[in-house]
Order: structure tokens, then C-alpha cells, then sequence
């Protein structure tokens, strides 16, 4: 029998395969609900706290055009998703796409990878989310949490006698994740109803944050304006990619979308082009406010508001910021059960991980599996590492998904396409390239740490994956 490492599922046979499971999707989803969902998962950590890191640490005030860099790749990758998506819109997102154009081994890849992207990111965000929510009730109420109970073990500080301190545990990052478990598998329409809530609760903490700091500019702050040279740009962008992690979270709803053909693309490329817009603003008013090597603060846009005095605006944008935070953990929650889903339903993964709940329709066992992981590490880890590892996973995910597009208009250029990406092969040649640039970017500790654990993963997958695959037991 042939090997199926590299032999590739026909789109008719993915199709017909998610039709006819028994493991089915409730369609529930519109053009407007997949929109919320993207801007529910890219608005947070990348305006509430990376922004000042990046500009303090790697770009300067030129942080702007590390956004517009990051966002460019997103548009490129984001136009491939959608010809994808709008082709094949089947639970699984870019491992999906993969398995249809690369072959299984490059989908079990992309599948781990995406692994970084959503629970390592609901975890970096968890870990944040605690961080506000304390600053929160510090600033508000004057209420001290113990350090020990709202960090993880990896977290320390030194008090004023030298003495070195270690978190115990982030009790409010498990709270937070405990409650979104359950809340997406009491159904996914519920869920993205309280994500469209959060959505506009954040973007009028962020409209306001950028009518009060047009307001206390200086322009002086954005001189020297790229400080740390070109490279500190691209840099930055690997960097602050991690704030545009997400809207490919939509392409892992495609099954539950009611007009997924029409709805995905509109959702992929409206989150992108509204979010894209907002960060460039809130860059350029966040240096114009504080100068740039004064930002590396945890939560820089409420300490560009406590500078100007503005203490109302504190606690406004720091709800919009525990709101916005608190969905982007939501979204990466409601992607990663649904690749597990997809993976468990090719066999890759044991068949009981894809077994929907018979009253809600949703993936439970998957979603309590990730809701587990998530709520263990968030207690237990730091940000640091996590961050730049789920921007490398996210690169990694985007670069197959443009080369995907490339195959299949090679080896199936007849097929319907209800959305087609513009220029190509310009469009996925410059996403390829420009993803490939920002993973550059990043530092030499991520790339080791990315290669340890897609070793992890092939491991898994040679003693596990193989061996039970769907595919390998179908004849060539």
C-alpha cells in the first residue's frame, strides 16, 4: 500500500467525508457573526500591551510601519484563506486546506503548528488578561491580590531585601479560561453573541483612547522616527504579529457558517481591514503620547492615559482592554477544539476527541481537552517565550496556506472558486515572502524552541498518526 505521507485528499473527498460523519457542525454562523469572531480575536494583546514593547525594544515610533508590514503579510495570507475557505469550507482551517493540496504529513504539520497559534495563544493571553484585571482592581478599588495567587510558578520578582519571590498560581487567568470552556460547549452561537457584545465594548475603548490621546501628542516623541534602523521594523513586525493572531480563527468556524461560500471571505478580509486601520492609529497616538523608550510597560495605553492625567479614561480603556483580552482567549478557545475536531476525524488524532455533544452540537471533548491545557499553563507560565513562539506558529500556518494556493491552481485550475485571490501567483508569492521575512525577525531562542516542538509533534505523529490514519487505509 502506498505511503500517505505526502498524498493528498481530493477537495470532493474532504467534502464528502465532513458531509457524510456522523461528527457534524450546527450551521449557525452569518457573514456578520464570522466578522465579530475575526475582530474578536485580533483586537487585545496587540493594543493593549505588545505595542509599547515593540516600539520601546525594536522600532521606535516606526512600530506604525511594523504594523502596516504585519499587516500587509495578513492581507496576502488573508486572501489565500479566503479562496481557500470559500472552497473548501470545512472545520480545520489551514491543516484542512494542507491535507488537500500538500499531503497528510504537511497537514499533521500545519496542524501542530496551529497548536502554538491558538492554545499557546489563548494561554499568553489568559496570562495578560490576569495581569489588567489586577492592575484593574489595584487602580480601581485598591484591592491587592497576593502575588502568589495571580501568577504562575515561571514568574518572579526580588523585593527591596534581595529576596527572590515565585507565583504560585494565576488563579483569576484559570477562572477566566474555566468559564469560557463552558460557555463554548453550551454552543457556539452563544459564544460569538457575547464576543459581538466584547467587540464593540473594545472598539469604543479604543476609539476613546484615540480621541483623548489625539489630543496630548507630541510630535517631538516621534523623533528620531525609525531609531533602531530598517531591520528594528521588521523586527518589530515579527514581533507585534502577534496581535494580528486570529482571523484565521474564522476558517476554523467554516462548517458552522450558513453561507460559508459568500460569509468567509467577507469575514476574513472586513476583521482584517478594520483592525489593520485601528492599530496603525493607536501606534502613532500611543508614541506621539510617551517617548518610545519609556512604553515597554505591560499595559502602555493606560500609562500613555495616566501621564496625561486623564485617570476616567484609565479605567474605561481598562475595561475595553479586560473585554478585548478576555475574547481573543474566547476565539483562540472556540479555533483550537475545532482542528482537533478535523485532525481526530482523519484519524490522526483518537476518534473520541471529534464527538459532538449530542444536545449542543459542539466539539465538547475537544474543547474540555484544550479548556485543560490552557487553564494548566496560564496558571503556571509567563508571557515571554509563548508570545513569539504562537507569532512563529501563525508565520508558519500562513506561508503553507499561500503555497497552497499556488498547488491547487496548478493541479486542479478547472476547479469552482466562489472567492478568488487577485495577481496570482504575485498575491501568495509576496505572503510567502513577507511571512518568511517576519519569522526571520524573530529570535534564535523562538526558532529552537519552534523546532523542538514540531520534533514533539512528528514523534506523535510517526508512532500515532500514521499508523491510524483514514488515509492510509484507503487504497492509492
Amino acid at each position: 500500500m502506498a505511503t500517505p505521507l505526502f498524498r493528498t485528499k481530493s477537495i470532493n473527498q474532504v467534502m464528502s467525508e465532513s458531509e457524510g460523519s456522523g461528527s457534524r457542525l450546527k450551521k449557525s454562523l452569518s457573514a456578520f457573526d464570522l466578522t465579530m469572531i475575526g475582530i474578536g480575536a485580533i483586537i487585545g494583546a496587540g493594543i493593549f500591551a505588545l505595542t509599547g514593547n515593540a516600539a520601546a525594544t525594536k522600532a521606535g515610533p516606526a512600530v506604525v510601519l511594523s504594523f502596516v508590514l504585519s499587516g500587509l503579510g495578513c492581507a496576502f495570507a488573508g486572501l489565500c484563506y479566503a479562496e481557500m475557505a470559500a472552497m473548501i469550507p470545512v472545520a480545520g482551517s489551514a491543516y484542512t486546506y494542507a491535507y488537500a493540496t500538500l499531503g497528510e504529513l504537511f497537514a499533521w504539520i500545519i496542524g501542530w503548528a496551529l497548536v502554538l497559534e491558538y492554545a499557546v495563544g489563548a494561554i499568553t493571553v489568559a496570562i495578560s488578561w490576569s495581569g489588567y484585571f489586577v492592575r484593574f482592581l489595584e487602580k480601581g478599588f485598591d484591592l491587592h491580590l497576593p502575588f502568589e495567587w495571580v501568577n504562575g510558578y515561571m514568574v518572579t520578582y526580588t523585593d527591596a531585601a534581595g529576596v527572590i519571590h515565585h507565583g504560585l498560581f494565576n488563579v483569576p487567568a484559570v477562572l477566566l479560561v474555566g468559564i469560557i470552556t463552558v460557555l463554548l460547549i453550551v454552543g457556539v452561537k452563544e459564544s460569538v453573541r457575547a464576543t459581538s457584545a466584547i467587540v464593540f465594548i473594545k472598539i469604543a475603548a479604543v476609539l476613546l483612547f484615540l480621541g483623548i490621546g489625539a489630543m496630548h501628542v507630541n510630535t517631538a516623541n516621534w523623533s528620531p522616527f525609525v531609531p533602531f534602523g530598517p531591520w528594528g521594523i521588521v523586527q518589530g513586525a515579527g514581533t507585534i504579529f502577534f496581535a494580528y493572531i486570529g482571523f484565521d480563527a474564522i476558517t476554523t468556524m467554516s462548517e458552522e457558517a450558513k453561507n460559508a461560500q459568500r460569509d468567509l471571505p467577507i469575514g476574513i478580509i472586513a476583521s482584517l481591514v478594520i483592525c489593520t486601520v485601528l492599530y496603525i492609529a493607536v501606534a502613532g497616538v500611543l508614541t506621539g503620547m510617551v517617548p518610545y523608550l519609556e512604553l515597554k510597560d505591560p499595559a502602555p495605553v493606560t500609562l500613555a492615559l495616566s501621564r496625561a492625567g486623564v485617570s476616567w479614561g484609565v479605567m474605561l480603556v481598562s475595561i475595553g482592554a479586560l473585554a478585548g483580552l478576555g475574547s481573543v482567549v474566547l476565539v483562540m478557545m472556540m479555533g483550537q477544539p475545532r482542528v482537533f475536531f478535523a485532525m481526530s476525524r482523519d484519524g490522526l488524532l483518537p476518534a473520541s476527541i471529534s464527538e459532538v455533544h449530542p444536545k449542543y452540537q459542539t466539539p465538547y471533548r475537544s474543547t474540555i481537552l484544550t479548556g485543560l491545557v490552557v487553564a494548566a499553563c496560564s496558571s503556571t507560565l509567563s508571557t515571554e517565550i509563548a508570545g513569539n513562539l504562537t507569532s512563529m506558529g501563525t508565520l508558519f500556518a500562513f506561508v503553507l496556506v499561500c503555497l497552497g494556493v499556488l498547488v491547487l491552481r496548478k493541479s486542479d485550475p478547472d476547479r469552482p472558486r466562489p472567492f478568488k485571490a487577485p495577481f496570482v501567483p504575485v498575491v501568495p508569492v509576496l505572503g510567502i515572502i513577507t511571512c518568511l521575512g517576519m519569522m526571520a525577525g524573530l529570535d534564535g531562542a523562538t526558532w529552537i524552541n519552534f523546532f523542538v516542538w514540531l520534533g514533539i509533534g512528528l514523534v506523535i505523529y510517526f508512532s500515532y498518526g500514521k499508523r491510524h490514519s483514514v488515509l492510509s487505509r484507503t487504497p492509492a
